[in-house]
C-alpha cells in the first residue's frame, strides 16, 4: 500500500510517497520536512533492516534532526550518530536550503540516492547526484564535507531510499506535481520485498507564494 502526503512552505512544494513491505506493520524509513531561518531541511533516513525494528532508529534520528533543524548538515550527522549509538544504526541523507543565497548544502551517507533535476537553473534539463558515503550512522561514521550547490526557482530535489530503484528520472514529467511525481516513483521503481520512501520537492524560490 502506498502512502502519499503532500504539503508546502513558502520555500517548497512537496510530496512523499512511503511503501511499507508487505511481511511488515512498519517501515523502517522516515522523512523530514522543517522551515528553518532563511530556508528549509529536508531529510530521508533508512534504519538497518526492515519494519518496526528499523523504524525506531530511524524515528530517533528524525527527532534528533527536528531539534536541531538550524545547524549545519555536518553537525546534524554527528548528532544523529551519537544518539543512533546501541541501535541497530540507520543511513540518511540531508538536504539544506539556504534561500537567500539560493543555494542548497547537501551530504549523504549509505545508500538514500539524492538528485536534483535542474528544470528551473538552464534552458536544458540537466542532473546533480549525491555523493554518497559508505557507513551506518551510529556505527560508523566516515568523513563527510557537505556539497554545496546553486538552486533555483522549479528545481526538483529528489530523495528516495534503496527500495525504489534508481532510475526513474528519465520518466519525470518536470510540470506534475510533486505527491504526483513521488507516487509515480514509489509505484513504478519499488524494488520487492523491501520499504520504500520518495521525497520530491520543487523549489519556489523566495519571490514567489503559495
Amino acid at each position: 500500500m502506498i502512502q502519499t502526503f503532500t504539503c508546502a512552505t513558502a520555500l517548497l512544494d512537496y510530496g512523499v510517497a512511503s511503501v511499507t513491505a508487505a511481511d511488515q506493520d512498519e517501515s523502517g524509513d522516515r522523512h523530514l520536512v522543517k522551515t528553518i531561518p532563511n530556508g528549509a531541511l529536508l531529510a530521508v533516513v533508512d534504519g538497518s533492516g526492515h519494519g518496526r525494528e528499523a523504524g525506531g532508529p530511524a524515528r530517533l534520528a528524525v527527532e534528533t534532526l527536528e531539534a536541531h533543524a538550524n545547524d549545519d548538515v555536518v553537525p546534524l550527522f554527528q548528532r544523529c550518530h551519537q544518539r543512533l549509538r546501541n541501535t541497530r544504526g540507520a543511513v540518511m541523507s540531508i538536504a539544506s536550503i539556504n534561500a537567500a543565497q539560493s543555494t542548497l548544502s547537501w551530504a549523504g551517507v549509505g545508500n538514500i540516492e539524492g538528485m536534483i533535476l535542474r528544470y528551473g537553473s538552464f534552458r536544458q534539463e540537466s542532473v546533480d547526484r549525491l555523493l554518497l558515503r559508505p557507513g551506518i550512522i551510529g556505527y560508523r561514521l566516515p568523513y563527510l564535507q557537505a556539497m554545496d550547490l546553486r538552486i533555483a526557482p522549479g528545481d526538483l530535489i529528489i530523495l528516495a531510499t534503496d527500495g525504489i530503484r534508481p532510475d526513474f528520472e528519465k520518466q519525470i514529467m518536470p510540470d506534475e506535481h510533486p505527491k504526483l511525481i513521488a507516487k509515480k516513483i514509489s509505484s513504478g521503481y519499488l524494488k520487492p520485498n523491501d520499504d520504500g520512501l520518495v521525497l520530491v520537492g520543487r523549489y519556489l524560490g523566495t519571490d514567489e507564494r503559495l
